[in-house]
């Protein structure tokens, strides 16, 4: 039995795709999960799952939404395993001037190519710096995230994955909250 991480992307988000994180708690208990968590309004859902098959659940999970809801989410899965090494791997540890609610963390469906990440990390982005590793993308946003000079709908294109973004804040909450369902 894992614990898993699913974040869904664009629910809740300027009165768009309201999702009650009651209804969906309620929706994954029915879908088998157990000991279903959510954190704060934007889609964050901790639960233990006996697949271990990550696409097969994120599908079932955006199925299931769609039929519920009546629209469509991406989801993104990560176990407890795989969100320690995305903590693990964050080039800005070390760091004390970047700043937690400024540092996003971009969950990717899939890696990137080779290619890809090279065009991706060729986008100029200044101030903003960003950094690719593996299934991570890590975007520091010195001067907030409410006027970013990073063209972020065109790095999102070139992933050609599904992805969503959580801030430092929410990354350290949700991995909390799954290592205490371990």
């Amino acid at each position: 039995m894992a614990v898993v991480i699913a974040m869904l992307r664009g629910v809740n988000v300027g009165g768009h795709q309201k999702v009650s994180m009651e209804t969906l708690r309620t929706l994954c208990a029915g879908l088998g999960l157990r000991g279903v968590q959510t954190y704060i309004q934007s889609g964050n859902v901790v639960f233990h799952e006996d697949s271990g098959d990550a696409v097969a659940l994120a599908r079932k999970l955006e199925d299931g939404i769609e039929t519920k809801f009546g629209f469509r989410v991406g989801v993104v899965v990560r176990t407890v395993a795989e969100m320690r090494k995305a903590i693990a791997n964050n080039p800005f540890a070390g760091r004390p001037e970047v700043e937690p609610n400024r540092l996003l963390v971009v969950f990717l469906a899939s890696a990137p190519t080779r290619q890809i990440r090279e065009q991706i990390l060729g986008v100029a982005c200044g101030p903003e710096e960003l950094h690719v590793k593996g299934r991570e993308m890590y975007v520091y946003y010195p001067n907030g995230m409410a006027r970013p000079t990073l063209p972020m709908v065109r790095i999102e294109k070139m992933l050609g994955s599904a992805s969503t973004g959580r801030n430092w804040n929410t990354v350290n909450k949700l991995m909390a909250m799954a290592e205490a369902l371990e």
